[in-house]
């Protein structure tokens, strides 16, 4: 279990964030150097624990919206993510591999004629002996 973050961490660490989004990392002692600066925190154990908050908030944005925090950053972070245009594009593809019985299926609704449909023979799953304790045996008590 972890440790209980109080409602003036919480709160402080969501205003500095909206307010100096731009400048803050996820890297704990960078940000710890920009509470410094920015804020005036009366003790070093409750900078360190903004801080520390702070950073957690920053990598939960970097992965989806924050609940507390300004829409207005999201959205931008969001719409960066959107714009990002990849070199080679993924469903781009020069032969699809299909079993014998996909294309005869494929055939049957007259879709046969799509370019780069090549057959192949279908690999056989290997199949695990499930015991449920990994390698070892049955246990002993």
């Amino acid at each position: 279990m972890g440790r209980v973050r109080t409602k003036t961490v919480k709160k402080s660490s969501r205003q500095v964030i909206e307010k100096y989004y731009s400048r803050m990392t996820l890297d704990f002692h960078t940000n710890k150097k920009i509470l410094e600066e920015v804020a005036l925190i009366p003790s070093k154990r409750l900078r360190n624990k903004i801080a520390g908050f702070s950073t957690h908030l920053m990598k939960r944005i970097q992965k989806g919206p924050v609940r507390g925090i300004s829409l207005k950053l999201q959205e931008e972070e969001r719409e960066r993510r959107m714009d990002f245009v990849p070199d080679v594009s993924a469903i781009k593809t020069d032969q699809i591999e299909v079993d014998k019985e996909t294309l005869d299926m494929l055939s049957a609704l007259g879709m046969n004629d799509i370019p780069g449909l090549v057959q192949v023979e279908p690999v056989p799953v290997q199949q695990t002996l499930g015991f449920g304790r990994g390698f070892g045996g049955p246990r002993r008590y």
